[in-house]
Formats: C-alpha cells, sequence, structure tokens
C-alpha cells in the first residue's frame, strides 16, 4: 500500500513515516508546507528510502491535494496536517481555522473526487482523520473521555480541531468517503518542537534556564508515548471500520506539576548541575480557558482491534530526556533560530 501522510515532516507525522516505512514496508508520500513546527530533520531516518516520497504543499491548495492523489495514486491518507499549539491559537486563531477547517475539507472534498474516479482504489481506500481528546473539553476530577462524549472545546485549537471532525463524519455519511477518526491524549517523545512542555522543560533545564509551570501546575493529562500512538494509527489504518470513532490513550495521567518533576528527578540523576533541576521550577500565570484534566478510555481501540500502549510514563520518558540530552544536532538549530523558548499565548501581551 501507498500512503498519504499529510503533516509527515510534523512531530507525530514523522513518527508515523519512520513506523509506516521501517517497520511496515509501506509506501510513504508526504504533503507538508513545512511551517515553523515541520522539520524535514526529522525524516532523515527514511529519507534515503525508496518507499519514501516528498512533496512540498498547502493542504488547503486544491490543485496541490488533486496534483499530489493523480501523482501518487495512494491507497489511503492519514491526515495529521494541523496547527497544534494551544497557546498559538490563542493569538493568531485565524491560521488555526484555515488549516485545520478549510484544510480538512479541501482534503475530503479532494479525496472523495479521486475515489469516484480511480477504480483501483475504491473498494479498499482509507481516509484516517486525526485529532484531539481536546474536542471533549474539560474533566472534572472523575470520569473519562469515550468515543460518545460530546464534544465541548474551549480554546480556538480544539474548536478548529472539533470543526474538522465534523466534516470528516459528515463527508462519510453524505459521501460515504470510508473515514476513520481517531481521537489521542497528549503526545510525548523525540523529534517534539520545543514549545511543548516536556521538551521545553528539558531544554530549558539543560540549558539551566526557569522552568515555568502555568497556574498551580495541577492540570492533569493522559501522556501517550508518540511511537505507541504510531502503532495505533497503523492498527486502525488496518483494521478500523469507516465511520468509526478510536480514541487513543496512554492511560497515564499526570498533573503538569507531576511530569515536570519527573524531568527535573530524571536530569538530576542523568546530567546534574550542582544544585537539583527541582529548584528552577516557578509558577506563572495560568493559560486562558486552561481545561483541569483530560483522560481517554482507549477500550475501545484495545478490544476491538488489539492495540495495546507499550510504554508506561516512567519509560517512556526517560527515553524522551534521554533523547533530546544526546541529540542537540537536532534541537538546537529550532531553539536558536525558530523558538527559544518565549511565553505564548498571554492575550494582549504577544501581539494578539
Amino acid at each position: 500500500m501507498r500512503v498519504l501522510v499529510t503533516g509527515g515532516a510534523g512531530f507525530i507525522g514523522s513518527e508515523v513515516c519512520r513506523h509506516f516505512i521501517s517497520s511496515l514496508g509501506l509506501d510513504v508520500v508526504v504533503l507538508d508546507t513545512l511551517s515553523y513546527a515541520g522539520n524535514l530533520a526529522s525524516l532523515a531516518p527514511v529519507a534515503d528510502s525508496p518507499r519514501y516520497a516528498f512533496e512540498k504543499g498547502d493542504i488547503c491548495d486544491r490543485n496541490v491535494v488533486e496534483s499530489v492523489l493523480r501523482k501518487y495514486e495512494p491507497g489511503a491518507v492519514v491526515h495529521l496536517a494541523a496547527e497544534t499549539h494551544v497557546d498559538r491559537s490563542i493569538g493568531h486563531s485565524e491560521v488555526f481555522v484555515r488549516t485545520n477547517v478549510l484544510g480538512t475539507f479541501t482534503l475530503l472534498d479532494v479525496s472523495r473526487r479521486y475515489v469516484e474516479r480511480t477504480p483501483s482504489v475504491a473498494q479498499s481506500f482509507r481516509f484516517v482523520h486525526v485529532s484531539t481528546d481536546e474536542v471533549y473539553g474539560s474533566l472534572g476530577a472523575e470520569g473519562v473521555f469515550t468515543e460518545t462524549t460530546p464534544y465541548d472545546p474551549s480554546s480556538p485549537y480544539s474548536a478548529s480541531k472539533a470543526g474538522s471532525d465534523h466534516l470528516a463524519k459528515a463527508w462519510h455519511r453524505t459521501y460515504g468517503l470510508p473515514v476513520i477518526v481517531s481521537n489521542c491524549s497528549n503526545n510525548y517523545g523525540p523529534y517534539q518542537f520545543p514549545e511543548k512542555l516536556i521538551p521545553l522543560m528539558i531544554l530549558n533545564a539543560l540549558e539551566g534556564k526557569a522552568l515555568p509551570v502555568y497556574g498551580n501546575g495541577l492540570n492533569v493529562r493522559d501522556w501517550l508515548y508518540v511511537e505507541d500512538h504510531a502503532r495505533a494509527l497503523a492498527t486502525i489504518l488496518a483494521k478500523g471500520r469507516p465511520g468509526e470513532t478510536y480514541n487513543v490513550g496512554g492511560r497515564n495521567e499526570r498533573t503538569n506539576l507531576d511530569v515536570v518533576r519527573q524531568i527535573c528527578s530524571l536530569l538530576d540523576r542523568l546530567r546534574p548541575a550542582g544544585t537539583s533541576h527541582h529548584d528552577r521550577i516557578s509558577f506563572v500565570k495560568d493559560r486562558p480557558g486552561h481545561d483541569l484534566r483530560y483522560a481517554i478510555d482507549a477500550t475501545k481501540l484495545e478490544s476491538e482491534l488489539g492495540w495495546r500502549a507499550n510504554e508506561t510514563f516512567e519509560t517512556g520518558i526517560e527515553k524522551t530526556v534521554r533523547w533530546y540530552m544526546d541529540r542537540a544536532d537536532w534541537w538546537r538549530p529550532l531553539r536558536d533560530r525558530v523558538y527559544g523558548g518565549k511565553r505564548l499565548g498571554l492575550i494582549g501581551k504577544d501581539g494578539s
């Protein structure tokens, strides 16, 4: 099978490409606009493979999408291209609506017409739309998100992803496009752009900088190691039923403060700095609309399709910390030239 992976130069997308090519032997075509978070260095491990092809282009550009589908005739689309950082969405929401909503519409509509005119893929084609647990809103101290949890997005980012989910499901129900939707919990692991919590804390600690924690640090997230997510998407692509939604989660709930403390403890052991890294933790003004807690129930994916997460948070976070310690060649250019760790998302203080 040849698979078109949108956003394949991003964090999750590049892991999916590496897994599909190296572990599954699939042909992969990447379509990526190479925005600030897209990085061809993340695809270096597979860049020389005959199974890999890259096309630079915007998913909102119908001509580009049509050209790529016509050129490669993929048997599936795994749609990961998206603007994803909640803090950036607060000050620059238009970009999120354009990419996440209009871009998804364009992909869906062009894919529908492609399947209609390409008999060789019509029976087996799949469109996997990759989304987030943030579309469900915020949980209290108890409960979990299931596939039937009502949508209640809190941020411009999650609202734009909710809109894209609804479009994907509508294109299945109205046009019969074989769409499968996945909603995953917070990902972490190697090659993650350093604006997100875990790489930001690791790199700040390695550079002796402050470790800013929003609010009281008690917001809870369910953490999923990115390699486990790539395996889940491969399972959904191979076994998932069109029209269905599958939640993907690692059953690893942690408060943000606990995550930062665990990173500090690992670095105190692996990279001692004279004083404890814990001493650099500081508390800063909370993010507007910061959801209290996310927790995913992945029972459907586990019981129906047979997927299981391999990594606990303890094993995954140590692998992640060690990777960033060893791979300054990957993150240093980003840290120096693209994003140095500046606080984003404070209304009225970042140009919004």
